[in-house]
């Protein structure tokens, strides 16, 4: 299953920050740069508990611009629906032109409605550990939880193709590791101690932690992303962020990450956007100790 353990997708976005967030067809001209980031600072300020003050905050507005560059140096590249007319009923095919046959797309629906029905429990754990936790942490983009519905069919169908047309679509949808997933903030003098409070009480809760990845070191994101199995065996993905760095990984480096991950961007573009993903980390505060929070993953996963 390696092929599909890839690096975790950016949540979308919660909803005061979305809503900040100018889109790509609407985006507002050089004289209304400046209102629109003083809204996404209140907007922070609200969602994040705290006036943000320090560098990164202060370079925001040049990086999204700095965003917004690489986004126009090449076409909009959305597709849209695949007009298959050929295909037959029933079937699924995404915009990356991945296929599944009627029998298929029918058994992904069912193996989905599982994973749906395995959240709720898990959410409601969320959400009382955000009440209980002792660090202030706060969740961040709840409501977009579950990844959606088209995406996790691509997801089966790439793991068809990868693994044989004999695999199951539920034994597939079980190895996604961020069909459920979650994102804990923390202020970064309270960081540390608030990753080992939730460490704690997830398991505490009988979930088993089978990794967990410390980003802090590395030059292009930071974070930490640890994964988690249920008794039932649904894994769910739980990152943990401080304001800045949740904010620089759904706000600015998105669109980079996502392009760097094409295997159709070409390797200047593809330097250029890891070197912009560099400097965007480069202003993010390193929380006291998070570089020492040690990695881990079980032996099977």
């Amino acid at each position: 299953m390696g092929a599909l353990d890839l690096p975790s997708e950016p949540q979308e976005s919660g909803r005061g920050l979305e809503e900040s967030r100018p889109r790509a067809r609407d985006r507002p001209d050089p004289d209304e740069r400046g209102r629109v980031y003083e809204a996404m600072r209140a907007l922070v300020s609200a969602e994040t508990r705290h006036e943000p003050g320090g560098r990164y905050w202060e370079e925001m507005p040049r990086l999204l611009d700095q965003a917004e560059a690489h986004r126009e140096r090449r076409p909009d590249e959305r597709q849209a629906a695949p007009d298959r007319p050929a295909d037959p009923a029933g079937s699924f095919r995404s915009r990356g032109g991945f296929y599944l046959s009627p029998e298929r797309h029918a058994e992904t629906v069912a193996a989905i409605g599982r994973v749906r029905e395995a959240e709720p429990p898990i959410s409601a754990d969320m959400r009382a550990v955000e009440r209980e936790n002792g660090h202030g942490g706060w969740l961040a983009g709840l409501e977009f939880c579950r990844k959606g519905d088209d995406r996790l069919k691509e997801k089966v169908a790439e793991g068809l193709t990868v693994i044989g047309p004999d695999a199951s679509p539920k034994e597939i949808l079980q190895q996604v590791p961020d069909a459920i997933r979650y994102t804990f903030c923390f202020e970064p003098g309270n960081y540390t101690q608030g990753y080992h409070d939730i460490k704690e009480r997830l398991v505490n809760l009988g979930y088993e932690m089978y990794q967990s990845r410390n980003s802090w070191g590395a030059a292009e994101y930071n974070g930490i992303n640890t994964r988690w199995v249920t008794a039932d065996g649904q894994r769910f993905e739980v990152q943990i962020h401080t304001a800045e760095s949740f904010h620089a990984k759904q706000y600015v480096t998105h669109d980079a990450y996502e392009r760097i991950r094409n295997p159709l961007t070409g390797d200047e573009e593809r330097r250029e956007l890891e070197a912009f993903q560099r400097e965007v980390s480069s202003w993010i505060t390193v929380p006291d100790r998070a570089a020492d929070i040690a990695g881990f993953k079980k032996k099977g996963f």
